[in-house]
């Protein structure tokens, strides 16, 4: 089955060289491609080629992209899921997105643990949204407690903890940078 992109280069062709207040004329003289096979290449009625189209945009000066559409890629995104820690995070953006989405849940709070585990730290600018449940964020010498609806913005270099406050589980909206995405360092360094 042909590629029904070729359709569109005759139009966009026209639409170019019209956009340049070129005639065919003109085009051909540039090209030494004669009026008639532009007129038919305009009107698709010629099957365009590189012998043709790299003339043609020279002489408009264009690239081969702007005669020959590119294909529009499938926008959904493949969503995966993993679990750390207890921690469920579902990929919202494509891993070769410059920032990464993540739809985050942390597990329900254990009753009668406090105590924060050492904090980490990693590069990046971390922003998150609580969409339900309420969440600590423990941020250098903070400790704050999020509800639905609320956010924050980060950046991850400061020693910082993420956890559900409360008895029903934390479902978040996670973004950051790419460098956001590095594996947790340690926030102080150990004793040589």
């Amino acid at each position: 089955m042909p590629d029904d992109s070729l359709a569109f280069i005759g139009p966009r062709l026209k639409a170019w060289r019209e956009k340049r207040s070129m005639t065919l004329a003109e085009l051909s003289a540039l090209t030494d491609i004669s009026p008639s096979t532009l007129s038919r290449l305009e009107a698709g009625k010629r099957a365009p080629n590189l012998e043709l189209l790299v003339p043609i945009a020279r002489a408009l000066g264009l690239g081969l992209d702007d005669l020959v559409p590119r294909a529009v890629p499938d926008p959904r995104v493949s969503r995966k899921t993993s679990t750390v820690g207890g921690i469920r995070y579902e990929s919202l953006s494509p891993a070769s997105s410059p920032v990464q989405t993540y739809k985050v849940t942390f597990p329900a709070h254990q009753a009668g643990v406090t105590a924060v585990p050492q904090p980490k730290v990693h590069d990046g600018q971390e922003w998150l949204y609580v969409m339900s449940g309420r969440l600590r964020l423990v941020l250098g010498d903070q400790d704050v407690t999020l509800g639905p609806g609320e956010a924050a913005e980060f950046d991850t270099r400061v020693p910082h903890w993420l956890s559900a406050a409360g008895t029903a589980p934390a479902e978040i909206l996670s973004i950051f940078s790419k460098e956001g995405k590095r594996i947790h360092l340690r926030a102080r360094p150990t004793s040589p």
